[in-house]
């Protein structure tokens, strides 16, 4: 069984908060509790959390919306490509994220011990 890690880093590329999920979950679901009582002025994600529902709730919030349209999106929101250029911050976190072995290979048996060691590389991170 594969375990999904959605994550939401800070203008500087630092985790702020994560959740874990089913592999086979959609990434859509993980959204509202990864975001539930933070403040942000925009978001910045790539297609997988287009969703009616996200861009309500930012909307909502007065959070810009900077999310890569789904091709089958009818009508396609604007999106700042400027702006949407810095989500390689997110993936340089995942990419440092998976120099950690037991990390990249998902080797932790339930999900408080995998969420201790994210949080610890995490740490590690943050420290270099």
């Amino acid at each position: 069984m594969t375990t999904k890690i959605l994550a939401l880093t800070d203008a500087l590329g630092n985790l702020v908060r994560f959740v874990l999920l089913p592999g086979h979950r959609f990434d859509t679901v993980g959204v509202a509790p990864l975001i539930d009582g933070i403040g942000f002025d925009g978001l910045i994600a790539d297609k997988a959390f287009d969703s009616n529902q996200i861009v309500a709730d930012l909307n909502e919030r007065g959070a810009k919306v900077v999310i890569s349209q789904h091709p089958r999106r009818k009508a396609p929101l604007p999106l700042d490509s400027e702006i949407y250029k810095w989500r390689h911050l997110i993936e340089n976190f995942f990419c440092k994220l998976k120099e950690f072995k037991r990390i990249a290979m998902r080797a932790d048996k339930t999900d408080q011990s995998f969420s201790a060691i994210i949080h610890l590389a995490a740490a590690v991170i943050n420290s270099r």
